[in-house]
């Protein structure tokens, strides 16, 4: 019987870093912080390049444009249903996620788990990311490119902190937003000069919001 009990804590261990933890990641991505930049750019039709983080596993291929869509409509642009007077584009440049910890887990097992129990995390998941926005009239002109980095860290823990499965993604989406919040003082400082721009350039042909929703890079 000794024996069996320390055998079945091992085979659950994996259950038990995959198993939710208190925080949803929904709730995560639908908290873009509300830091309007002075005076809004005006309609743009949003894009999104997933670049590397195409290729990493935390951001579903959707997050990107779906946090920079949250962006602009919360800091950025003017509201519209109708005409857009040019592009804002998100590029995603380089990514690097690591991950810490790892050897944590195996004193975890040899204590049954106990450490996990009481707070203590299993590993964190760090990523930082460079991101670019870039800026384009309705005929595709290139009016102004801004770039941020952002960092992140997720710790996987079983109560304060986020499963082993939700983890990698939040990262990613921490980071990407970090890297938004530096673009964001950057087009505020710019948008004297662009708005005008955008405006002379006349309107995009077909646009397609308020359901802008073009997103580039494969998984």
């Amino acid at each position: 019987m000794k024996i069996v009990r320390p055998l079945a804590l091992l085979a659950l261990s994996p259950m038990l870093l995959l198993a939710p933890a208190c925080v949803s990641v929904k709730t995560m991505m639908k908290g873009t912080p509300s830091a309007a930049i002075s005076k809004r750019l005006p309609p743009l039709e949003i894009l999104a390049d997933q670049g590397p983080l195409a290729m990493n596993d935390g951001a579903l291929p959707e997050d990107p444009l779906k946090l920079f869509q949250q962006e602009c409509r919360v800091n950025l642009t003017e509201p519209t249903d109708s005409a857009t007077y040019g592009y804002a584009k998100l590029i995603v440049k380089k990514v690097r996620t690591l991950r810490t910890g790892r050897a944590v887990q195996g004193l975890q097992v040899l204590t049954f788990m106990i450490p996990a129990v009481v707070g203590v995390p299993l590993e964190w998941y760090k990523t930082t990311l460079q991101a670019e926005v870039q800026v384009s009239d309705a005929a595709g002109n290139l009016l102004g490119s801004y770039l941020g980095t952002g960092t992140s860290e997720v710790k996987v823990a079983m109560y304060h902190g986020y499963s082993q499965t939700a983890a990698p993604r939040l990262a990613d989406v921490i980071a990407l937003r970090s890297a938004m919040a530096q673009i964001r003082p950057q087009l505020d400082t710019a948008t004297t000069r662009l708005r005008p721009l955008l405006m002379a350039g006349g309107t995009v042909e077909n646009p397609t919001l308020p359901a802008s929703s073009v997103v580039t890079g494969s998984r």
